[in-house]
């Protein structure tokens, strides 16, 4: 919430000739918010991405116009307490998220009767004209100040990239699908949900005197699903991967086993699922505030990656959103700058994988780097950097330089910005779903719902 303060301008205080500007830079929430207030939510005129050669992708000349000036008048000048009677606009123009705004009204005339008073109104951008014409306003004849004004800070919802990865996997066949020791609560009770919306069809694997002992606490029929009983939790996890590397199944979750058990099955070369490719971990996040699903790798695998496991990592990612619906994934190689510097190695990786991708040797996205954060995911950000990117402020995935830096990345999505995760793990001969305890129901599901689509897209390649 930002706060601010308003004193206005009375009648006779106005002086014919007497002027105020303000500058903003617009937002794609500005354009958002004042286009449904509007009513003019047509997605001709919503479309933020890029504006076409007749204005197609461009905020609505008209759309919040009024809007900008009318904020000029009611708040600055003459401020608390005017009332607008009518106007006279003209637009010329139009304007995009990133533009720099900047709205000034003059006084032109004074009427006493009614306390009138025309203003010349113009907006423009760059110096270029894009709004001009008159307003009559009925200015306050009392002082009137408002102090510590909180402006709301709206966040709109652009997506729900969930619902469209769930409605991606309607009309697709389950996939079998082992449950490393499913031995709580929630990690029995996720997979049958998932289970029951056609998702998987889920094999327990663990103490099946322990699964069953939940399952009757938690009033569940297991009989339509395999189990298969193991000693422990290792046992767990090295027979779920087991039945993986074998066929019988196309994938695997983890249950209530700790990340690093199964992983340890996972990785050896001679009984793991291990592939030529680098494994690594994929956040796939639905952020309110963000037009786009958006994936963060690696948070949860690579410590410390190299620069060849990075071209790695990257082409999983890719490789990943292809699946997903994102025919030519745009993917931002995260540093604290935007310019290669020798002292920061994660800049050096950045320069080398886009010189990589260049060179074909990653494949399918468009890749640039480095690039610090706000770069990456605001096109406002870039623009105000003079940075010129296909990726800048447009990316569909954020490569992180470590393990580190991406968890915090992910974490900070989560709970500071409202984000759901789901999370898979790619590089090995199928598709792995770590869970957490803290995630809920919707995470749950679109994590198996990326472990479906993933499987499928394997599946011919497979055979």
């Amino acid at each position: 919430m930002a706060e601010t303060s308003f004193t206005n301008r009375t009648f006779d205080e106005i002086a014919v000739g007497e002027s105020a500007s303000h500058s903003h830079r617009v937002s794609v929430t500005d354009v958002e918010a004042l286009a449904l207030v509007s009513g003019d939510v047509d997605a001709f005129h919503l479309d933020t991405r890029e504006a076409g050669p007749h204005g197609e992708g461009v905020f609505a000349k008209a759309v919040g116009a009024e809007a900008l000036i009318s904020g000029m008048l009611e708040r600055r000048l003459p401020g608390p307490g005017t009332t607008i009677v009518s106007q006279d606009l003209r637009f010329d123009g139009s304007i995009t998220p990133g533009d720099e705004l900047t709205a000034t009204v003059t006084a032109m005339e004074k009427r006493a009767q009614g306390n009138l008073i025309v203003f010349d109104c113009r907006l423009a951008s760059g110096g270029e004209p894009l709004i001009s014409g008159r307003v009559t306003v009925r200015a306050p004849t009392q002082r009137i100040k408002y102090s510590d004004v909180a402006t709301p800070q709206l966040i709109l919802r652009r997506n729900d990239a969930f619902a469209l990865l769930l409605r991606k996997c309607e009309g697709i066949p389950p996939v079998p699908c082992a449950i490393a020791h499913p031995c709580d609560r929630d990690s029995l009770l996720g997979p049958i949900e998932a289970a029951r919306r056609n998702l998987i069809v889920p094999v327990l694997v663990g103490p099946e005197a322990k699964i069953r002992a939940v399952a009757d606490a938690e009033g569940v029929d297991l009989s339509p699903y395999r189990i298969v009983s193991t000693e422990h939790s290792h046992a767990s996890a090295e027979q779920a991967v087991a039945m993986a590397r074998a066929g019988e199944v196309a994938a695997v979750m983890k249950g209530s086993l700790h990340t690093d058990e199964l992983m340890a099955a996972v990785v050896p070369s001679a009984t793991g699922l291990r592939t030529a490719r680098r494994i690594s971990h994929v956040f796939v996040m639905d952020v309110p505030s963000y037009p786009r699903m958006l994936m963060v790798t690696d948070a949860a695998i690579n410590i410390s990656p190299t620069l060849e496991d990075k071209a790695d990592i990257a082409q999983n990612a890719i490789e990943l959103a292809q699946i997903l619906g994102v025919e030519q994934p745009k993917l931002a190689i995260l540093a604290a700058v935007e310019t290669v510097n020798p002292k920061m190695p994660s800049t050096i990786d950045a320069a080398a994988l886009c010189k990589m991708a260049d060179r074909g040797q990653i494949v399918g996205g468009v890749l640039d780097g480095p690039l610090a954060f706000d770069n990456a995911i605001s096109e406002e950000a870039a623009k105000t950097k003079k940075i010129v990117s296909p990726v800048a402020g447009k990316a569909d995935i954020l490569l992180v330089p470590d393990l580190e830096a991406g968890n915090m990345v992910a974490k900070q999505l989560q709970y500071l910005a409202g984000a759901d995760s789901a999370g898979i793990v790619l590089g090995t001969r199928v598709p792995i779903v770590l869970t957490s305890r803290a995630d809920n129901v919707r995470t749950r599901l679109a994590s198996t719902a990326v472990l479906k689509l993933v499987a499928h897209a394997r599946r011919p390649k497979q055979q």
